[in-house]
């Protein structure tokens, strides 16, 4: 279908509508049909020269993000919590892409105390950082705890990357130029920002679990956004929609065996993430992307996140890693 001679309103509103329809904009039928207008690739080499780091890359859509990024000429450090896994991916990088830098890197983000070390020694070796894409993630069916007692997902999907990014803030501010993506879901809008049991305590639901800490990946970036405004570092979250992923096969099989013929790639699935820190566009408050373009955080019908709830989230995640409560930029 060409969709050449539409007027660039009526592309918005045909996008809206794909957005909001499901099975249309999440499914291959969405990024295919956004191709056609979507915003322009990055230059075939338009990473050489900097460093790219990205959280659960060795398998899904965060191993395609580690190849698209070494196709652009970034250093890639891919990392994982499995040594095995990490060296078998960032070998497989090495024989599909030519000329690959590849480093491997091995860490638990779920584990804070194993994050400080990693990120320790990882500011020792690494002068700068370009790219941060926060993309580990799991969804167990039943409530597990880490060594420190935390929600497994809370820890790896929020409290191990905000930990993350304040002890790379250095690197990051060292680039000249620098993009912090949380890597969310399409199932966070059915889920409210929970700020009274943020370990999930009461009524525990695997996949309950995964929408709320995917709400507060985006209420993090977006926080993250504010208190970086100003300077030259920003910080975005995304959805790479139904995407065909060894972790959609073993959390959620059903979903799975009857979606698959829609599902996306992987390397779709990565897309927006690779272009939004190849490209660096410009971004809005929400700053929550999907298919190359800014999104709203809520549904029609639904509230904007409440500042004073949003504060105690953030006073809260402070706490349970030990960094700053300092959020300027913040509304009051």
């Amino acid at each position: 279908m060409d969709f050449s001679g539409l007027a660039r309103p009526a592309v918005e509103l045909l996008d809206g509508v794909m957005d909001r329809a499901l099975i249309v904009g999440y499914t291959k039928i969405g990024s295919g049909l956004r191709r056609r207008w979507w915003a322009a690739d990055a230059g075939p080499r338009a990473l050489v020269g900097k460093r790219v780091l990205i959280t659960g890359a060795t398998a899904g859509i965060g191993l395609a993000m580690a190849q698209s990024f070494a196709g652009l000429g970034a250093t890639v450090h891919l990392l994982g919590r499995n040594t095995d896994k990490v060296d078998r991916a960032s070998a497989m990088i090495r024989d599909s892409v030519a000329d690959a830098h590849v480093v491997a890197e091995v860490c638990d983000v779920s584990d804070l105390d194993v994050v400080r070390e990693w990120t320790a020694d990882f500011a020792n070796r690494v002068p700068a950082l370009n790219g941060l894409v926060h993309n580990a993630g799991l969804m167990p069916k039943d409530r597990i705890l880490t060594r420190e007692g935390h929600e497994v997902q809370l820890a790896t999907h929020v409290l191990g990357p905000h930990l993350i990014t304040e002890r790379l803030l250095p690197l990051l501010r060292a680039a000249g130029g620098a993009s912090v993506v949380f890597v969310s879901s399409g199932g966070m809008y059915g889920a409210p920002l929970v700020v009274d049991d943020l370990e999930f305590r009461r009524g525990y639901s695997g996949v309950r679990a995964y929408a709320r800490t995917k709400k507060m990946q985006v209420v993090l970036a977006d926080s993250w956004a504010r208190r970086l405004a100003g300077t030259d570092i920003r910080v975005e979250s995304m959805h790479p929609g139904w995407v065909d992923t060894p972790g959609v096969a073993e959390y959620l099989p059903r979903f799975r065996a009857v979606t698959r013929p829609l599902l996306r790639d992987v390397a779709d699935g990565a897309d927006t993430a690779v272009w939004l820190v190849a490209t660096r566009p410009e971004s809005k408050p929400g700053h929550f992307w999907h298919d190359r373009s800014q999104r709203p955080t809520t549904f029609g019908w639904q509230r904007h996140e409440n500042p004073v709830k949003v504060r105690r989230f953030l006073e809260q995640v402070s706490r349970l890693t030990g960094t700053s409560q300092a959020w300027p930029g913040l509304r009051a």
